[in-house]
This record gives structure tokens, sequence and C-alpha cells, in this order.
């Protein structure tokens, strides 16, 4: 095995993990997971503005 092949290697899993990633990334089941986490900073927002009687 020469390094040549080592680096196809290489490639070929890299380019399986990227896809595996954008997978997971855009499936159905982990939308409301990342949903809620895309609204995580507006959160503190309504606790702050909760504590200071804010409406």
């Amino acid at each position: 095995m020469d390094i040549n092949t080592l680096r196809g290697i290489t490639t070929v899993l890299a380019l399986i993990a990227f896809i595996a990633v954008v997978i997971w990334a855009f499936s159905k089941r982990r939308k409301s997971a990342f949903d809620e986490a895309a609204n995580l900073p507006f959160a503190d927002d309504e606790i702050d503005q909760k504590s200071q009687g804010v409406k």
C-alpha cells in the first residue's frame, strides 16, 4: 500500500463522514430538537423580562 492509496481511502472516508453529518442534520426526527436549540437565546430574554416585570 503506497501513500496515494492511503490518501484515496482517507478521502472516501471523509466524504462518507460528511454525507452522514448532512443526513443527520437535515433528518426530520431531529427537527424539533434543532428548533428548540435555535430558540435558546430568546429564552434568556423572556426570563430577563419576567424578572424585571417587563411585559
